[in-house]
């Protein structure tokens, strides 16, 4: 079993499902059964299907986990940028959002990239 904690990619989707319940708090609350909850199911599903990964003992097991995590991720992407298009951040931090997620994109897209790689999940 793998330590999904000693993961950059799992530390910054945890970090980033933080960032999201921050940032969805203030927005309309005609949005919370809408897109605020999808953002905060797609923020939270990130870090839950890497660590869902890390107790799969298969490594091809591990890697389709990463990527739902990924497509979870690719997900919660287009809901901030939507969500910047409707006006509903403060403003307040929303290009270092953008980047976190970013970030979060290449490491996590990195990771499935190198598991790949390695021999037993040929």
């Amino acid at each position: 079993m793998r330590d999904h904690t000693k993961l950059r990619a799992y530390q910054l989707a945890d970090e980033l499902a933080v960032q999201v319940y921050d940032a969805t708090s203030v927005f309309p609350k005609s949005e919370m059964y809408g897109l605020t909850s999808q953002m905060r199911r797609a923020a939270v599903s990130v870090p839950s299907n890497i660590l869902e990964g890390c107790a799969r003992e298969s490594q091809v097991e591990y890697v389709r986990f990463l990527e739902i995590a990924f497509g979870s991720l690719r997900e919660l992407h287009y809901q901030v940028s939507l969500s910047k298009r409707l006006d509903y951040f403060d403003g307040a931090g929303l290009e270092q959002f953008e980047a976190d997620i970013v970030e979060t994109e290449k490491v996590l897209g990195a990771l499935m990239r190198s598991m790949r790689k390695k021999p037993a999940f040929k």
